[in-house]
């Protein structure tokens, strides 16, 4: 034990002198997993499906699995397929719409599904009902620009074999039967448009992630540490990384040594990924984004709403501030959610430190950071103004999507904190969203940054990461390859562009799931569909 400690002490104390901890001659372990959210859940499930009996340590500095950013409300729960998340399908200068990215994440998607679908099939997520379940995707817009912006989205999309089975109108009362409260109230000569996809669905990521991370500690080699607290991260003179975690029960610190290194800490990645000394770090930057949600479970308004309808995000704000009012399914039972209403904190997660966002102002970053912060003024006059509403302003927000809304109903919840990503570019700094993969040279060390889409696209995320990583020339094996076809049998393949594939893989997955399918057209016939949708809009 004193052994121990001395050599975790002389690891801190080099640390802190910028030096290079020596080479220890414990054996080093397989994989080491920072953060026992979604992204390290999914990942170690992988690696241990892929190669049984892999040394795993998993380190979570909460006393609990998925409680940060995978925890149940700290997200929206959207299985995000870009059925109705308008931001995902811009209209360019030209007045056209791009599906381009709808199509890659609604990919990502289907991919997220079939992992799921495996572990189902394989008992270890015995119950799917307990974290995914049918709840309808619509887009809803009103004034003539954005239902004409819909309208257009509507037959762009039906050029896409994954968006077959999209419907859409502008009828009052055929909106009102997909979403009763949102038409209630609502004045009758009022411009509107909606889509609806009846195979979205809602997940809840806290329970996937905690039954994920118990199937995943009942493996030989895999060992989790709650309220244990990665303090450092540095390469041995060997190149293995000695990660110095501080027991946070205990009060006592000690060095692990590592062959790989995963930071999946959500917001807490950065600062930790600028410890690591990589220089792939340098010039990245981080802006800490919180997010608010008003929420009801009055029975009269919970059982008269099952869909999540998103709408169109004000100008200036981010992507991740679309208005949405979601059924929520959570222990089975639901709930309504409206949001989200930005916060700002300097910490980079919910349960983190004032320090966060300065403690990661680095001489590499600084400047994109500043320049970032100049180039976003709109942005940052849209956090001031969220920061500023009040009970009455939610309110009225609430109320252009659910007119008939009481306050006396509605709660304010706090939802999770997430770091949107800034990195260094010729013009000085980028605001960046999205999640962004980013490794060392030779993969030995890979860190997660960004957010949304985040959970949904958790399985394909991984696979970037096995791409990027020291595993990367593995993953090319025969043994490999067929492993992984039994976990997404579409891996290597689009969907998009096959609908006999599409078909197999989708039923494959909604079987498994307990959830609904739509079967693509023929070809013939869906170029029939898309050609219709067309002609609508060249005629409106």
């Amino acid at each position: 034990m004193r052994k121990v400690l001395v050599v975790a002490l002389s690891g801190l104390l080099l640390a802190s002198c910028g030096k290079t901890p020596p080479a220890s001659t414990d054996k080093p372990v397989d994989v080491v997993l920072v953060g026992a959210g979604v992204m390290s859940a999914t990942l170690g499930t992988m690696l241990t499906e892929l190669q049984p009996g892999l040394k795993v340590e998993m380190y979570e500095r909460l006393d609990a699995v998925g409680a940060e950013s995978s925890d149940t409300l700290n997200n929206a729960g959207t299985g995000h397929s870009a059925f109705m998340e308008l931001n995902y399908t811009p209209e360019g200068p030209d007045g056209k719409v791009e599906t381009k990215k709808a199509v890659d994440i609604n990919e990502q998607f289907e991919i997220s599904k079939q992992f799921w679908a495996y572990q189902v099939k394989h008992g270890y997520l015995p119950d799917p009902r307990a974290f995914i379940n049918n709840v309808p995707h619509i887009a809803f817009v009103w004034g003539d620009d954005n239902v004409n912006f819909l309208r257009k989205r509507y037959a762009a999309l039906q050029q896409e074999n994954l968006f077959k089975g999209m419907l859409y109108t502008e009828n009052h009362d055929e909106i009102r039967q997909w979403a009763p409260l949102v038409m209630n109230g609502r004045d009758k000569n009022q411009k509107v448009a909606a889509t609806r996809m009846d195979i979205g669905t809602d997940v809840n990521y806290g329970t996937l992630t905690r039954t994920m991370v118990k199937n995943l500690t009942e493996k030989k080699g895999v060992a989790l540490h709650l309220r244990t607290q990665v303090e450092d991260i540095k390469r041995g003179a060997d190149g293995i990384w000695n990660v110095t975690v501080k027991d946070l029960n205990k009060d006592t610190v000690q060095t692990v040594r590592a062959k790989f290194v995963f930071i999946g800490a959500g917001g807490g990645a950065l600062p930790l990924l600028e410890k690591t000394g990589i220089p792939e770090v340098k010039g990245y930057g981080g802006m800490p984004v919180g997010g608010q949600f008003l929420m009801t479970t009055n029975p009269a308004l919970v059982n008269a709403h099952l869909a999540k309808v998103y709408g169109k995000a004000s100008v200036g704000s981010p992507p991740m501030s679309v208005p949405h009012l979601d059924t929520r399914i959570v222990d089975g039972k639901r709930t309504l959610l409206f949001g989200p209403f930005a916060t700002f904190s300097t910490k980079y997660l919910k349960n983190g430190s004032w320090t966060d966002l300065p403690a990661a102002i680095s001489t590499s970053n600084v400047r994109p950071m500043l320049q970032a912060g100049i180039d976003n003024i709109p942005l940052t006059k849209y956090l001031i103004e969220q920061v500023m509403l009040t009970p009455e302003d939610r309110l009225a927000s609430l109320r252009d999507y659910l007119p008939e809304a009481k306050m006396e109903d509605w709660t304010l919840a706090t939802a999770g904190q997430r770091v949107q990503i800034i990195k260094d570019s010729k013009d000085g700094g980028v605001l960046q969203f999205g999640t962004e993969v980013v490794s060392s040279a030779d993969g030995s060390v890979v860190a997660l940054l960004g957010a949304s889409p985040g959970a949904s696209t958790a399985a394909p995320i991984m696979l970037k990461v096995l791409k990027q990583s020291a595993f990367k020339d593995t993953l090319e094996t025969p043994a490999w390859k067929a492993k992984m076809l039994e976990m997404v049998p579409s891996y290597g393949q689009k969907l998009n562009n096959d609908p006999a594939l599409a078909n197999r893989i989708r039923h494959y997955s909604s079987e498994a799931l307990g959830l609904k399918a739509i079967t693509l057209d023929e070809p013939a016939k869906a170029q029939a569909v898309a050609q219709t949708a067309a002609q609508t809009v060249a005629q409106k």
